[in-house]
């Protein structure tokens, strides 16, 4: 249960970086950090969710849908 909580929490914290970056683009203030900060992040994050359900799937944690429908 806590490999699928932190699964979401990582997912929601790509979406922050994401709407973040679209923000700073809207906004073009070259006072503010770069976009590509904020995507590169987004980027490293869902690289880490993968390898994180590849790991847990390996170990058993988390088990797929033996039949898609």
């Amino acid at each position: 249960m806590i490999i699928k909580i932190l699964i979401g929490a990582l997912l929601l914290f790509m979406l922050f970086n994401l709407f973040k970056a679209m923000m700073i683009m809207l906004k073009n203030d070259p006072s503010q950090p770069s976009m590509s900060k904020f995507i590169g992040r987004r980027v490293m994050i869902s690289a880490l969710i993968i390898l994180l359900i590849l790991v847990a799937m390996a170990t058993g944690l988390i088990t797929p849908n033996p039949s898609p429908y």
